[in-house]
């Protein structure tokens, strides 16, 4: 073990001597030498210690983990927060309704006292990291099973867990890194109360909505605004109406200087996964399997949802933050797929593969070592490209498909505590616990159109998976109806408990058995089918498989940019403000302004329609400080810097740590690059920070907020 650790740090050791400037999500902590030297080149102002520090206020203290899901960054003294319209769209749909459609007009809170608290929402500050390899490996040997291993890591990361921990009232994380080969051990602290503070109208944050998500030219102000809240002492706390503006370590200023071609650029998040150095057969089973199955499943629920949401405006409010959601990552596997075929990423990969083969087998140690990891490899698709489809059928169509399904599922511990004839406390205790969720479930529920999806998405289902796959409830139904799962869901709507929120309330006073309702019964079906497909298709393992492939491009690819996958940790990343050539004769500028908006304008669309406010501002050329040295306004801008999904929200920092822009999506000619990064054509859309500060000022006139920032010109 120890011989093997050595090669690894001389490894990591390595891949700071040869980063390129734009490719690389890179743990900031480790920002030193050459790696330093690169960004310094690029025109980077600051220090390692400026960028990220435990000793001193730095720019990772202005940095959270949003949501669960998200990037955020602090933009004032009081804690005032930034992240994407899309990151905060779920928490303002929370609380809008027909009469504060917050939704279509925005929210503005002119005090401190009028923004609104969001049940369920906190954030995470990074404050420590420690490498543990060596803990966490402790005791691990090469003679032991995958499963022997697995089981000595996850006792060992448990002890170090609890003792970092101690009786702090903070979160530790052990994570894997390069596929298993390094751990490195994050402790945060969380806040619970983040309070909606702005979002602007849905004409301006959610513009060009499914139709210009992933692509360039972008017009998109993609932002929301919060504030962290801390008890009195300052310490992390859940909401109180005694709770203060957080006092923030550091926050960022924000620039009017606005961006040129070649201007540093540099971004800090949470980036939540990417498989760069997986094998050719994963990059198959995406193209072949996993991209068509999802695409075809949320391509029919989003007919359904926008068949609903255009008839009524109700159900559109209801629905907004459930569609974008859905929409989101259906338009990123049409991409992904494509642009996976397009960039030729299967043979790059199988090209990559020969050469570990041709390097493994001229030296006896090495082919020895490695000696069957492509066998394992092999072995392990094959087997799982039985299962991809069926499997995501079942979750995308089946548990995760129908809400009343979904529903079904919070469900299954109080069934179970009923049918194991638990106590009556304890029943009504689980019961009781449960209401205050069927509340917010019903709040955003519309029976007519879950109906529609149930039924598109149970035809689907039967229609495309192996029946020997199939759950048998949807076998038996779809036998006899021919496909047309019609009647068996108008049957269970009118029987079942699940889409009527007076009758979940009367069986949680007095709840009895489940099992024979229909929905219920459904989703446990579909579920047990998922468990045992899922226990057929982990029957092969590709763990040291990954392990060994890992370790060994890193030991021959001595001159390579082995930056680790993207595990939602925080990471760096540092590129440029570029132009883009896509392909033959196409140039994309660097930047698109408001009359590229009103160029797309269609009044009453619901993804290019714009507020009265915005058009008369245009209209009047009236952008103020914020229009730049040729009178426009610039909407958004791209960048060379590498990210990927849970990015969202984060800051665009110039060459001396200030805010100029926020970056919120991928552009379509680089879809690939989760798992190949496309050097030429990948770039990051960003929102300007002047149209940010245009809209807060000159349509918002939310002076309470521009009062709160620190603005350098």
């Amino acid at each position: 073990m120890t011989k093997k650790t050595n090669l690894l740090c001389i490894a990591l050791m390595m891949l700071f001597l040869c980063a390129r400037a734009d490719e690389g999500m890179w743990l900031p902590y480790s920002i030193n030498g050459q790696n330093l030297a690169d960004m310094q080149r690029l025109g980077c102002k600051l220090t390692a210690e400026q960028i990220f520090s435990f000793n001193q206020p730095s720019l990772k203290d202005a940095i959270v983990q949003f949501g669960g899901g998200c990037t955020g960054e602090l933009i004032s003294p009081e804690g005032l927060l930034l992240t994407n319209h899309h990151c905060g769209l779920s928490y303002v749909q929370a609380h809008a309704s027909v009469e504060h459609d917050y939704l279509q007009d925005g929210f503005w809170a002119r005090s401190k006292a009028e923004e609104l608290p969001n049940e369920g929402l906190s954030v995470l500050f990074l404050t420590y990291i420690e490498d543990v390899t060596t803990s966490v490996l402790n005791g691990v040997t090469d003679k032991m099973s995958e499963k022997e291993r697995d089981a000595k890591i996850a006792e060992n990361s448990k002890k170090l867990r609890i003792e970092k921990k101690g009786k702090r009232d903070v979160r530790v994380e052990i994570v894997p890194f390069y596929h298993g080969n390094q751990y490195i051990l994050f402790v945060y602290d969380e806040y619970k109360d983040v309070r909606l503070v702005a979002c602007p109208p849905w004409g301006i944050g959610k513009y060009g909505a499914d139709t210009d998500n992933w692509t360039w030219p972008r017009h998109k102000g993609d932002f929301c605004i919060f504030r962290v809240y801390t008890a009195p002492d300052g310490s992390p706390a859940e909401y109180s109406k005694n709770n203060v503006p957080m006092k923030s370590k550091h926050y960022l200023p924000i620039s009017l200087k606005g961006v040129q071609p070649g201007d540093y650029t540099m971004i800090l998040g949470y980036p939540g996964s990417t498989d760069r150095y997986s094998s050719s057969g994963a990059v198959k089973n995406i193209i072949d399997l996993e991209g068509p199955a999802i695409v075809s499943c949320r391509t029919t629920k989003l007919e359904q949802y926008r068949k609903h949401m255009d008839a009524d405006p109700a159900v559109f409010i209801q629905y907004a933050s459930k569609q974008a959601s859905v929409s989101n990552y259906w338009k990123y596997y049409i991409g992904q797929v494509k642009q996976l075929k397009q960039n030729k990423v299967y043979e790059k990969r199988l090209a990559q593969e020969q050469d570990f083969r041709d390097w493994m087998i001229g030296n006896v140690e090495r082919a020895a070592k490695y000696k069957g990891i492509f066998d394992e490899f092999d072995n392990y698709w094959n087997h799982q490209n039985q299962y991809t489809k069926a499997l995501i059928y079942n979750r995308e169509a089946g548990w995760r498909g129908g809400e009343a399904v979904t529903f079904a599922l919070r469900f299954r511990q109080l069934n179970a505590a009923i049918e194991k004839k638990a106590t009556p406390d304890q029943i009504k205790k689980l019961a009781q616990g449960m209401k205050p969720s069927v509340k917010d479930f019903f709040k955003d529920y519309n029976k007519a159109l879950d109906r529609d999806v149930t039924i598109a998405l149970l035809n689907l289902y039967y229609k495309d998976v192996n029946p020997d796959q199939l759950p048998t409830m949807i076998k038996k139904e779809g036998d006899k109806s021919h496909g047309d799962f019609t009647a068996f869901v108008d049957n269970a709507f009118a029987k079942s408990i699940l889409v009527d929120e007076n009758k979940v309330n009367a069986w949680l006073d007095n709840p009895k058995s489940l099992s024979k309702d229909p929905i219920f019964a459904l989703m446990y079906n579909i579920l047990e089918a998922y468990w045992v497909l899922s226990e057929q298709a982990e029957t092969v393992s590709k763990d040291r498989a990954d392990r060994l492939y890992m370790e060994g491009l890193m030991e021959m690819q001595k001159d390579r940019n082995f930056y680790p996958d993207a595990n939602f940790t925080m990471r760096l990343t540092y590129g440029s403000v570029q132009d883009c050539e896509p392909r033959d004769a196409v140039t994309y500028s660097y930047i698109t302004t408001l009359d590229g908006v009103m160029a797309k304008y269609k009044p009453g669309d619901w993804e290019f329609d714009v507020p009265k406010d915005l058009i008369k501002l245009w209209e009047n050329h009236d952008y103020g400080q914020y229009a730049d040295k040729n009178g426009d306004l610039v909407v958004n801008f791209i960048t060379t810097n590498d990210i990927t999904g849970g990015n969202s929200g984060s800051p665009v920092i110039d060459a001396n740590g200030n805010l100029i822009g926020l970056a919120f999506d991928g552009n379509w000619e680089a879809m690939s690059g989760d798992i190949s990064f496309e050097q030429q054509v990948q770039r990051t859309i960003c929102m300007d920070m002047r149209y940010l500060l245009f809209i807060i000022d000159k349509m918002a006139n939310a002076q309470n907020l521009m009062q709160e920032l620190t603005i350098v010109k």
